[in-house]
């Protein structure tokens, strides 16, 4: 049996609709299987992609406007990827990383250790599970440190950190955080510093300040129970774009050294690029104790993320007893494929001196998307390296929803976030594709707004 689609959207959505259970999803807003679409959000079966653009069935193309939820960085299929992918399949597809090893899981550690300042790659599949070791390793080490009570966490207000059990402890979207509370352990929360917040003539390092001080008051109450505060630096992705300036990181990094607590930055999807420089932190001019990475770490081909340390939380565990280890592991740790496919991603960023082209491709993307910045309903127009947002104003019911339908109608892949729309694309377009999306977002906001717009014959007491 081949898994090449062709036929129809609706023939693989029906098929899909009975047999997958989509992530993230109220399955019901695609509609049943054999029912009517017309009031649905679209499920598009997509049969191949190429650079940023991803191609339906039936040979409709759609511009990759968020990366494929923020990981594909160069393009879908970029030739040295897939090369790289190749090559290593006719060598060595997985092994078991437990009293194993192999080059390219000592190749990436070696540069992932160089690039970020910290060692010791701890590897898993993806984000949530990134966040899950970073925590159980800070903790284990205040245990090993003989310091069992310090085994709490605190995290920022609107904060997203994944959605297993552990992530969700320190994940601060409501959706998420209520719906499976009583199975979990939440974590306090601080004051965000999202500039948005600003008041009167405050600028973004007063927010951020500010914000400092809630951390400050809570880390000088709870301290001795305190193992990490971990945070998205610059860009809380999830909760709507929520960017801050680099002296919160600063701050909270005197701050946990005050008080003996690890600071986690969480860069899963800011890191590699994202934010301007290679990581978001940089741009504070800190060292945090602990990196998780994962999304774009293979340039959006294959699951994996890793978890970098410093030399004394290593040294914390390295003992004779097994139980002073670090106690977690899964089945395709350092996979072979994966950490292949992350060298070549950071082979094109030094062969193709990606961070500067891209901030002349910042420059020419923002300039076209001008017009959106400026639309009467568009409040809070930022942007930073490669990802831009805009909050909408009195915005309709199911915003969100209504405006991913009209952006696939005009050739692109977007989804707001509640009343927030944001671009994070490839870092691949030129002035055509970036004119595409910087139109088709414009035009796909307006039909979103006139379609909620309501008409005189929509309200009875207004019919003569």
């Amino acid at each position: 049996m081949t898994s090449t689609l062709t036929g129809s959207n609706a023939a693989w959505r029906a098929r899909s609709l009975r047999a997958v259970w989509h992530p993230c999803t109220q399955m019901k807003a695609h509609g049943a299987p054999d029912g009517p679409q017309a009031d649905s959000t679209p499920l598009i079966a997509i049969a191949s992609a190429e650079g940023p653009w991803l191609v339906d069935v039936e040979g409709k193309r759609y511009l990759d406007g968020i990366s494929s939820w923020w990981t594909n960085l160069f393009g879908h299929g970029h030739p040295a990827i897939r090369s790289a992918l190749v090559d290593q399949l006719s060598r060595l597809d997985h092994t078991m990383l437990a009293g194993l090893t192999h080059a390219p899981v000592v190749e990436l550690s070696e540069r992932l250790a160089a690039l970020t300042g910290l060692g010791h790659a701890f590897y898993a599949s993806d984000g949530a599970s990134a966040t899950e070791i970073a925590l159980k390793m800070s903790a284990h080490h205040w245990r090993n440190a003989g310091r069992p009570g310090k085994n709490r966490f605190v995290a920022l207000q609107g904060g997203y950190h994944g959605e297993t059990a552990g992530a969700l402890g320190v994940t601060d979207i409501a959706l998420f955080r209520e719906a499976y509370a009583p199975l979990v352990r939440l974590s306090a929360t601080v004051a965000s510093p999202d500039a948005r917040g600003a008041q009167g003539d405050e600028t973004a390092a007063d927010v951020a300040h500010r914000a400092a001080r809630a951390l400050e008051a809570w880390l000088a109450e709870h301290h001795a129970e305190t193992a990490a505060f971990i945070v998205e630096p610059l860009v809380q992705c999830a909760t709507g774009m929520a960017m801050h300036d680099p002296a919160y990181l600063r701050e909270a990094r005197a701050l946990c050294d005050r008080y003996g607590v690890h600071l986690v930055v969480d860069e899963i999807a800011v890191g590699f690029g994202r934010t301007g420089t290679m990581f978001a932190h940089q741009q504070a001019g800190i060292r945090p104790d602990f990196i998780c990475l994962s999304k774009g770490l293979t340039g959006g081909t294959l699951p994996l993320a890793a978890v970098l340390t410093t030399d004394a939380v290593y040294e914390g565990f390295y003992d004779d007893d097994a139980a002073r280890g670090f106690l977690h592991s899964h089945s395709y740790t350092g996979n072979p494929l994966a950490c292949r496919a992350a060298l070549a991603t950071l082979d094109i960023f030094e062969r193709e001196n990606v961070l500067a082209v891209n901030l002349e491709r910042a420059r020419m993307i923002d300039a076209l998307l001008a017009p959106l910045h400026a639309h009467e309903r568009v409040r809070n127009a930022r942007r930073i390296g490669m990802i831009w947002a805009w909050d909408i104003a009195d915005a309709p019911g199911n915003f969100a929803r209504r405006y991913a339908r009209h952006a696939l109608a005009h050739g692109l892949l977007l989804r707001p976030i509640g009343s927030t729309l944001y671009a994070m694309p490839p870092y691949v377009l030129e002035e055509d594709t970036a004119r595409h999306l910087a139109d088709g977002a414009l035009a796909a906001l307006e039909a979103t707004l006139a379609e909620a717009e309501p008409s005189l014959f929509d309200d009875e007491r207004a019919l003569p």
